[in-house]
């Protein structure tokens, strides 16, 4: 088993998640992170899940998954293939974060930022990978506890010079033009 990234695009149709975590269902995979958001081309949106599972399996997925009318194209990639980001936000007691030794310290480590500071709470934010966020979280649920904690959904793009639904477009445009 080793986490996949699926990355499908498609216009914004209501519907097309049902119909893409149906595939996951009927798989038994269990999606561990979904971001959905516009994409660089106007009027595409980009979903990025996450999924433990085996090549053949995401194969079959991807495949499955590119058939549906309302998809333009979906692809697989494994974490060298891309440059992806969560982030993070922890909310705190602002008395015990106040109080708490080598704060300045602690977040020159994690490289995190406060953003919202009162007399109640402290909110911090942690962009990174999982594994950075969820250092993060273990430290200071073991330092002075956390009140709430959120982490986002994969966000990722590849190491390509350019997103591989372009060439597919740019094909499909130049079939078009020569038909």
């Amino acid at each position: 088993m080793k986490l996949y990234t699926v990355i499908i695009f498609s216009e914004n149709i209501v519907g097309v998640l049902n119909q893409i975590t149906v595939i996951f269902t009927r798989r038994q995979l269990n999606i561990e992170t979904l971001s959905v958001s516009p994409s660089a081309i106007t009027g595409i949106h980009k979903f990025t899940i996450t999924t433990f599972t085996t090549e053949e399996t995401v194969k079959k997925v991807v495949k499955q998954i590119d058939k549906r009318v309302d998809i333009l194209k979906a692809y697989y990639n494994t974490d060298e293939d891309l440059v992806h980001q969560e982030i993070a936000l922890y909310k705190l007691s602002a008395p015990l974060f106040v109080a708490m030794d080598g704060v300045e310290s602690l977040i020159r480590k994690y490289d995190a930022r406060v953003l919202f500071i009162n007399a109640d709470c402290v909110v911090l934010e942690k962009n990174g990978h999982y594994d950075e966020t969820q250092a993060l979280f273990e430290e200071l649920s073991a330092r002075i506890g956390v009140l709430q904690f959120i982490r986002s959904g994969r966000i990722a793009i590849t190491k390509s010079k350019i997103e591989r639904l372009s060439d597919m477009l740019a094909k499909l445009q130049q079939d078009f033009t020569k038909n």
